[in-house]
C-alpha cells in the first residue's frame, strides 16, 4: 500500500438536520455548547463546546453530515494558508472519488462540494473564504 499525500480539509464539524431548531438548541446548550454563529431567523446555528463544533440546520438537509471547512481553523477563524476546495476536489477525483456536487473550477473564493461515503453518508467540504 502506498502512502497517499495528505490533504488538509480544514475545520471539522457535524451538521445535524434537526426537526426543531429551538428544541435542539436547548438540548445542546444543556450539554455545555454555546451559540457561536448562525442565523436563527434562517433556521441554522453553529454551537461550540471547546474545540467541538456542531451545526444545527432545520429544513436545509435531509441527513446529518460530516462537514469540513477549508480555510478555517478549529475556532472558525480564517487561516492565512490553506488548500483551496477546488484543489481538494481535483485530488479526490484523481483518487477515483466522484463528487455528488462539484465546486466550479473556474471560480475562486467560497465554494463547496459534496461526497457520499460508501455507507451513504454525505460529506460536505464547504469553503467560506
Amino acid at each position: 500500500m502506498t502512502k497517499t499525500e495528505a490533504m488538509s480539509l480544514g475545520a471539522f464539524s457535524v451538521s445535524l438536520a434537526v426537526k426543531d431548531l429551538q428544541t435542539s438548541k436547548t438540548f445542546y446548550t444543556k450539554l455545555g455548547f454555546e451559540v457561536a454563529g448562525g442565523d436563527e431567523s434562517n433556521n441554522w446555528l453553529v454551537l461550540r463546546n471547546g474545540t467541538t463544533t456542531i451545526g444545527l440546520f432545520h429544513g436545509m438537509f435531509e441527513k446529518n453530515m460530516l462537514t469540513f471547512n477549508p480555510g478555517w481553523g478549529p475556532q472558525a477563524k480564517p487561516l492565512s494558508e490553506f488548500m483551496d476546495v477546488r484543489e481538494i476536489q481535483k485530488r479526490l477525483q484523481e483518487r477515483g472519488i466522484k463528487p455528488e456536487t462539484k465546486a466550479d473550477e473556474t471560480t475562486t473564493g467560497p465554494a463547496s462540494l459534496v461526497l457520499i461515503d460508501p455507507d451513504g453518508n454525505p460529506v460536505l467540504i464547504d469553503q467560506h473564504v
